[in-house]
């Protein structure tokens, strides 16, 4: 057998486009790069990496009231922090022009300046479950190398990092940099990360890589980029401190990490299939406005009219449900009022229990429910 070694095939009536093959076998395809690993679809391991998806805020301004280290954005995507109501944080904040081919992006604002002591972390994070990073067999000999890529925008300019880190409790973790060279400017940002051969990484249902775009961290939160060390960090040393101005702003969409070595253009796959990912995590029935939606209380007590729950889709692990300003009409004609309750579900694909809350009122997993001079609010948590 004979091998024909060319760098590019073009048709003889043109001079641009084609196949090109690089030094390293890498093709692209009228300048459009194909997989160097993995299949053509399902690429990206990212949920929600284009900001579509937004259960919980509908678009609206998000400024966290405490420090948390479960404090959610758009759908998947996590703030673990320390500081508060530091932040504003916005599907499409600042009404800025996302790249072409996108509609949607994160906009994160600083409320206030703070300087990280050594032991800061501020970092934005998502999660991969492990079942869908299984293929990348992390911690092995066979470890496959990934290329993570983003758009980016921010206010400030200079040297920004994040890192790549495992689910596991034993931490593995890799600081990667990135400059933005332009303020104001959206910049591609593509990367290589090798495979790490160490590590305990989950490959069920856990967490099994967890990514992050380090916010302003300090020295202790940080670590060399560019190699896998067995260390807990959330960025590079020497990084940009985005906390640290005040009014400063920080943009993202287009985030891929996918199985390869060469970064490909973003999977865009329908909003029905990213919405089905992001509820296998999170879902909160959809309220339109007029709080028609739902089963208004007949009565207080036991004779509640409830309404029983059916996901989406199966959730990742038994959801727990936040329950918020829950109002019936009791059996003499006053309100009780039932707010923040937060209860643990045995199930992960419809739950059937009888839920008890209070004294009086007994609940049969609601959907929507409108009570008496308001409405209910119900979501399902089961992120990781």
């Amino acid at each position: 057998m004979s091998t024909l070694k060319v760098t590019n095939i073009q048709n003889p009536s043109t001079s641009s486009g084609g196949v090109s093959i690089d030094t390293s076998g890498h093709v692209t395809v009228d300048s459009v790069a194909m997989p160097s690993s993995g299949p053509l679809s399902n690429r990206n391991k990212i949920i929600n990496g284009d900001m579509r998806i937004d259960q919980r805020y509908g678009g609206t301004a998000f400024t966290p009231g405490s420090p948390s280290s479960n404090t959610y954005t758009v759908d998947r995507w996590q703030l673990t922090q320390e500081l508060g109501s530091s932040w504003t944080f916005q599907q499409n904040r600042n009404g800025v022009t996302p790249p072409a081919g996108f509609s949607n992006y994160l906009g994160i604002t600083v409320n206030s300046a703070s300087t990280p002591t050594s032991g800061s972390y501020n970092a934005w994070r998502q999660a991969i479950e492990g079942y869908n990073a299984s293929d990348l067999a992390w911690g092995t000999a066979d470890a496959k190398s990934v290329a993570v890529s983003f758009w980016v925008r921010s206010s400030l300019t200079g040297q920004f990092s994040g890192s790549l880190r495992n689910g596991a409790a034993t931490f593995v973790s890799y600081p990667f940099t990135y400059t933005i060279n332009s303020a104001n400017t959206w910049q591609y940002v593509t990367l290589t990360i090798p495979g790490p051969t160490t590590g305990t990484w989950n490959t069920l249902s856990s967490s099994g890589i967890e990514v992050f775009f380090d916010l302003g961290c300090g020295s202790s939160n940080r670590g060399t980029a560019g190699s896998w060390a067995t260390q807990n960090v959330l960025g590079a040393t020497g990084s940009v401190n985005l906390i640290s101005t005040a009014g400063a702003t920080f943009y993202i969409t287009g985030v891929q990490l996918e199985a390869g070595s060469v970064a490909t253009p973003f999977e865009h796959r329908s909003y029905g299939d990213e919405m089905r990912r992001c509820q296998r995590y999170f879902w909160a029935p959809i309220k339109d406005g007029s709080n028609t939606l739902g089963v208004a209380f007949g009565g207080g007590g036991t004779n509640a009219i409830y309404h029983p729950v059916v996901f989406p889709v199966q959730m990742r692990a038994a959801p727990t449900v936040f329950i918020t300003s829950a109002v019936c009409a009791d059996n003499n004609g006053g309100v009780v009022y039932y707010s923040s309750h937060s209860l643990a579900f045995p199930t992960t694909s419809s739950v059937q229990n009888m839920i008890t809350m209070g004294a009086t009122v007994i609940v049969h997993q609601p959907y929507h429910i409108r009570g008496t001079g308001a409405t209910s609010e119900y979501s399902f948590n089961a992120e990781l």
